[in-house]
């Protein structure tokens, strides 16, 4: 449930003792027996591991993702169905069981390999292999926008061409004709040149014992049906009709409610707790402690969170009582200062000779900028909702990762993996939150200690003060300009390296560059919060090009598309954002257009924004993107996902800070960590290109570039340079946010 990385994926799971294993005993072949127990109901049949059709000729896609608010299981159906040549009325999608033989290992071939194409004859090998190391990882993860752009491309897609080929190969053997005179049109078998026709269903029991081709013939663009449309999402009517079962839905008889608090300083322990107010008050069963947290479990969350007040605990004292912020980014900018010195940074990339034209250049461009720690807030609360019977644990909650959870509870509670259910359930968010198992085992922990089964809720300042935060992170730059005020040299130095790795990296034509970081740890606890480290470092690059440009006495859209002469597709998704956002048409007094590009998880996204200041206020008023995703599978799921990434990213820029104080953190709710409101929030314009290049991911590309756009518009119209975020710390002249 750690950090995982490419390196150590294909360590952990590739690699064994060394030597590369490739072999028939690797291969895949036909899983049916093993997984249809897990999956198909009475009347219903595996095509394969991710394909089952029911005796009414409904197709399941059996999707190995978690749905929190992105629409992906409706997208991966689409893709797994256009493939397949179903009729989309009849196709439906269940979420893969928490079951180490549903561990994604496509996810882990299109992560892993990242396009790379592997031979036909090797694909069941290799495909045996990353099963063999997801299972190894735990591996059931949704994040890191890799549901289309590895599930669906190295699972979906190949599933459903593969379901084709075996129920054409089935209907053959059964019509006694050669499978080249069949086709699959609408959820049927086809006779191309006779009249037969029967559905997927009369010959899917037979195609399921069959061995699915590891390398089907997939469909050119030209040929899609279903992708590439905005079919409606399967998941949205049940939540408008309310009977989605969210994680904090799930109930049981019997039921308890708890609560907790963990030490506010990271890393204390408790010292001793006073529980007998709490004990005497109403409805309560039991205060209990796990592990360095206490506990109250009552019989409504109410009861509980009232008794929690009264719960009178000691915490140890740590080495960080008195840590800081403002000292944590004193730390960072001494300890670069250090490396610099002794030149005991880590180099991430170096091109050229930066170092050297730096050091003889007559004027060097300057600039820092640093950004806070960041918690999730997801609208639904952390919670989980645990039971024993006997000596097996259930578990119900909504996790992004329902194996890896399911054997971190195992190992919490020290039980075979085999004791443990887990129910997953939809969540109200997730951002990289909800990757972690804590709720879930405390639960457990709770329901063993309690004898009942429990549901635990964290208070949202729980919740606030316990995050898993994205790390806060100092950003130094240094350029030379050439004469014709081109950047020369580039050196930018970090502190703290995460992924992904390419986060700091820039598009633009430099011929000299030099990227490098310091470790400079602290003892808040990091996770990953949506677009992980592009977050920060398209706030720093897309700003410090944007002063370039200014230094240069450029047009920072002109000044860009010049320095991306060498990347068409890159240019095009800029040329694109300012044509929509009327670039150089001009906007008046206290008004401004900020623009940014930022290519991440395969995707390129480039963003205008406008905003006004006056009266006192700043509005952000319309943010223009464009959007070169390779494809656009669902145009309005691939929309949305930017219009979320926007709103996501603008309440980061606008507001989202988490100061550490005496240790602990000082925010505590929505009132002092604000988020953007729907009446602030601006008209979002997305723009899709399909260049047809590798396909990209959705959930995460919107978010990076927003920060750096709206501070480069502010900055247009007011002449106030943001630096550092959030945007509230500055005086926008007569304008506040």
């Amino acid at each position: 449930m750690g950090k995982w990385t490419r390196r150590a994926f294909i360590t952990t799971g590739v690699l064994g003792g060394g030597a590369l294993l490739v072999g028939v005993g690797l291969r895949l072949g036909n899983r049916n027996s093993e997984l249809a127990p897990l999956v198909a109901a009475e009347g219903e049949h595996l095509v394969n591991a991710w394909v089952k059709i029911g005796a009414d000729n409904q197709v399941v896609a059996i999707v190995p993702h978690s749905e929190m608010g992105q629409g992906a299981q409706t997208v991966l159906a689409q893709m797994l169905a256009d493939e397949l040549d179903a009729r989309w009325e009849d196709v439906s999608f269940l979420e893969a069981p928490a079951e180490d033989a549903y561990a994604n290992w496509t996810l882990a071939k299109g992560y892993a390999l990242a396009g790379m194409k592997v031979p036909a004859v090797l694909e069941d090998s290799v495909n045996g292999l990353m099963f063999q190391a997801s299972k190894a990882m735990k591996m059931q993860i949704t994040g890191g926008s890799l549901s289309v752009r590895a599930t669906g491309v190295y699972g979906m897609r190949v599933a459903g061409a593969a379901a084709r080929e075996l129920l054409i190969e089935a209907a053959a053997s059964t019509w006694q004709v050669s499978p080249a005179k069949l086709t699959a049109r609408d959820g049927r078998i086809i006779e191309i040149d006779g009249e037969r026709s029967a559905p997927f269903a009369e010959f899917a029991a037979a195609a399921g014992r069959l061995t699915p081709n590891p390398s089907p013939t997939l469909k050119h663009p030209d040929e899609f049906r279903i992708m590439g449309r905005s079919t409606p999402r399967l998941d949205i009517p049940a939540k408008v009709n309310g009977t989605t079962q969210f994680g904090i839905d799930a109930s049981v008889e019997g039921m308890q409610y708890a609560t907790i608090q963990a030490p506010p300083v990271f890393g204390a322990s408790m010292v001793s707790f006073d529980a007998r107010r709490a004990k005497a008050m109403q409805g309560v069963v039991d205060v209990v402690q796990i592990d360095d947290a206490v506990a109250v479990v009552a019989n409504s969350y109410w009861n509980a969170s009232r008794a929690m007040r009264e719960v009178d605990i000691t915490w140890s004292h740590t080495d960080h009582d008195s840590s800081s912020s403002q000292g944590y980014f004193n730390q960072f900018a001494a300890d670069m200062q250090r490396d610099r010195a002794q030149g005991s940074s880590t180099v991430d990339i170096e091109k050229g000779d930066a170092g050297n034209v730096i050091a003889n250049a007559e004027k060097v461009i300057s600039r820092s900028y640093q950004v806070p720690w960041l918690a999730h807030t997801c609208m639904e609360p952390m919670n989980a909702l645990a039971q024993f019977n006997g000596d097996s644990c259930e578990v119900w909650t909504g996790t992004q990762n329902p194996l890896g959870t399911k054997h971190a509870i195992a190992a919490a509670l020290e039980v075979d993996v085999t004791q443990v259910t887990l129910h997953q359930h939809q969540m109200g968010g997730g951002f990289g939150r909800r990757a972690k198992p804590d709720t879930a085992i405390q639960a457990a922990k709770l329901a063993r200690a309690v004898g009942k089964p429990v549901k635990l809720i964290w208070s949202r300042e729980e919740d606030v003060q316990h995050d898993h935060y994205r790390p806060a992170v100092r950003s130094e730059f240094r350029a030379v300009l050439d004469e014709a005020g081109k950047p020369l040299a580039w050196e930018n130095q970090f502190v703290e390296k995460h992924e992904p790795a390419e986060a700091p990296y820039v598009p633009y034509a430099v011929p000299n560059q030099y990227v490098h970081y310091t470790d400079s740890p602290t003892h808040v606890p990091f996770g990953a919060w949506r677009s992980v480290d592009h977050s920060q470092h398209g706030f720093f690059t897309e700003s410090f090009i944007d002063e370039l440009a200014y230094e240069a006495g450029a047009d920072p859209y002109a000044y860009r598309r010049e320095l991306l002469a060498h990347l068409p597709r890159h240019r095009a998704v800029l040329d694109k954002a300012a044509a929509a956002a009327n670039w150089d048409t001009p906007l008046g007094e206290g008004r401004g257009r900020g623009i940014s590009l930022q290519e991440s998880f395969g995707t390129l996204v480039a963003q205008v924004v406008e905003v006004t200041l006056a009266d006192g206020d700043l509005s952000v008023d319309r943010v223009v993107v464009v959007v070169d995703p390779g494809f656009a599978v669902s145009p309005d799921g691939l929309t949305a996902q930017m219009e979320s990434g926007v709103v996501y990213g603008l309440t980061a820029a606008l507001y989202g800070e988490i100061s550490i104080e005496n240790g602990a953190v000082a925010q505590s709710n929505f009132h002092d960590y604000n988020a953007l409101r729907m009446d602030r929030s601006p008209v979002i314009e997305t723009h899709i290109i399909n260049s047809m290049e590798h396909w990209g991911g959705a959930g995460e590309p919107g978010t990076p570039g927003i920060a750096p756009a709206l501070t480069n518009a502010i900055y247009a119209a007011r002449g106030v340079r943001i630096r550092e975020l959030p945007i509230t710390k500055y005086e926008l002249g007569s304008a506040s946010v």
